[in-house]
C-alpha cells in the first residue's frame, strides 16, 4: 500500500496516502507487490495459550501492517515468546483476505486469513487494516466512502463479519481469537476512521474478540481523532536515542514531512517492505497490539 508520492501544500496539494488513504489525483498506481513476510512456525499444541506457553501469532493487515510488521514481532517474541508470522500486503482491506474473491483480490489464495489459520492454527489473528476507502482493490466492487458512506461502512461492516466467521470455521475447535487493531486518525476524512474503529469494536464485541486500540498511541491525549504529526515524548523515547527525535523540545515525529498517512520514518519505496528504520509511531502501535495480545492470551 506505501508507494510514492508527491505533494505541495501540506493537505491542500494533491495528496496520494500510497494506497491507504485517499488519493485526489489521478496519477497511476502501480499494483501492489505480493511482497509478506513468512515466519511460519509450528502448530500450537493446545487451544489456548497458558502462562507457561507462547502463543502463536498471526499478523495481516494492510501497508501500515506492511512497515510494523518486522517490530511487532520483536515486541510479540520479546515479551509474549510468540512465535509469530506476518503475511501483509499493501493496498489491501478486508474483503482481500476472504476466500472466495479470486482475481477481485489482491492477496493470493495460499495467504487468505483462513488457508492461514488451517495452515498454522494460530491462538491469536491480529487484524490492522486502515480501510481502504476509493475502491482501489477490485473486491469492493467499487464502493468507495466519499461515493456513499452508508453502503461504505455496510459493506465494511458486513466482511468483518465474513473475516471473523471464516476465520472461525478454519480454526475449528481451536478457533483463535481476533484482535481487531484500532486506528489512528486520518488527517483526510477524519469521521471516516471514527466509524471504521467502530465497525472493529462492534465487531469483536458481538464474536468475544477483542481490540487494540493502537490508534490512541499516536493521538494527542486530550483528542483521540485529532491528527498531529508530532507528539510529546514518552519516558522510553527519552531514555532511547533515536526515539525521541526532537529532544530539545521534547517531542517525537510519528509521520514525515511528506507522509501524513504512514508511520515509518524512512522515505518511501516502489516496493513495499517492512519498515527499515527506528520509527516512534510503529513501536508505539507495537507495544499497544502487543498489550492486548497479552491481555487476551493471559500472559
Amino acid at each position: 500500500m506505501r508507494r510514492p508520492w508527491f505533494m505541495g501544500a501540506p493537505l491542500a496539494g494533491a495528496l496520494l496516502l500510497a494506497g491507504c488513504g485517499d488519493p485526489a489525483s489521478g496519477r497511476d498506481v502501480a499494483a501492489p507487490l505480493p511482497e509478506t513476510t513468512h515466519q511460519r512456525a509450528a502448530a500450537s499444541p493446545t487451544a489456548a495459550p497458558s502462562p507457561a506457553t507462547a502463543p502463536v501469532v498471526l499478523y495481516l493487515g494492510d501497508s501500515l501492517a506492511m512497515e510494523n510488521q518486522n517490530v511487532l514481532g520483536q515486541e510479540l517474541r520479546r515479551d509474549l515468546r510468540a512465535r509469530y508470522t506476518s503475511a501483509p500486503y499493501s493496498g489491501t482491506t478486508l474483503c482481500d483476505y476472504l476466500e472466495g474473491t479470486g482475481e477481485r483480490s489482491l492477496v493470493p489464495d495460499t495467504d487468505k486469513a483462513a488457508a492461514l489459520v488451517r495452515g498454522l492454527r494460530p491462538d491469536v489473528v491480529v487484524l490492522q487494516f486502515w480501510g481502504n476507502s476509493w475502491g482501489y482493490t477490485p473486491c469492493m466492487d467499487g464502493i468507495t466512502y466519499a461515493g456513499s458512506r452508508e453502503r461504505y461502512l455496510e459493506r465494511y461492516t458486513a466482511d468483518a463479519r465474513r473475516l471473523t466467521e471464516q476465520i472461525a470455521a478454519a480454526g475449528g475447535a481451536r478457533r483463535p481469537a481476533i484482535v481487531w487493531v484500532l486506528q489512528g486518525p486520518d488527517p483526510m476524512t477524519p469521521e471516516r476512521v471514527r466509524l471504521v474503529n467502530q465497525v472493529y469494536e462492534e465487531q469483536a464485541a458481538a464474536a468475544k474478540d477483542a481490540v487494540a486500540d493502537a490508534g490512541r498511541a499516536v493521538s494527542p491525549a486530550a483528542d483521540r481523532y485529532t491528527w498531529t504529526q508530532r507528539l510529546p515524548c514518552t519516558a522510553y523515547e527519552r531514555a532511547h536515542p533515536g526515539y525521541c527525535t526532537e529532544p530539545g523540545q521534547g517531542r517525537t515525529a510519528l509521520h514525515r514531512d511528506d507522509d501524513y498517512l504512514h508511520f515509518c520514518l524512512a522515505p518511501t519505496t516502489s516496493t513495499p517492505k517492512p519498515c527499515p528504520v527506528r520509527s516512534p509511531g510503529i513501536l508505539r502501535l507495537a507495544r499497544e497490539i502487543t498489550r492486548a495480545v497479552a491481555e487476551r492470551t493471559g500472559r
